[in-house]
């Protein structure tokens, strides 16, 4: 991996792990402006701890070094969280989702 690609995958990936790891805290948090939106959609407020432990979850996922399944599947739940509401963090997780490096990567088993 040259140093370009290895210095926007971790420049994406730490905006991308500090704005889930920050969205993740105040669900669990239960903070007023997530309460109003669930309540506003109908929602039960017990989804908020949900998500919120889910998104810490995710964001230890893609910093610890190996698992590369448990990486795609919390890619693949940062990109569904954020299709319609955060047009910014899309683009991050997806930067950061190609650029990762080869460790970080499913190896494909029929090759």
């Amino acid at each position: 991996m040259t140093k370009r690609n290895k210095t926007i995958y971790w420049a994406t990936t730490g905006f991308l792990a500090f704005g889930m790891l920050s969205q993740g805290v105040a669900q669990t948090l239960h903070t007023k402006g997530y309460v109003d939106i669930l309540v506003h959609l109908g929602y039960p407020i017990y989804l908020l701890t949900i998500l919120g432990i889910w998104k810490t979850l995710g964001v230890v996922a893609l910093l610890i070094p190996k698992f590369p399944l448990l990486k795609e599947w919390a890619y693949a739940g940062f990109f569904f969280v954020a299709i319609f509401p955060a047009g910014s963090l899309l683009i991050l997780i997806v930067v950061s989702w190609y650029f990762r490096p080869a460790d970080r990567k499913i190896i494909s088993v029929n090759q």
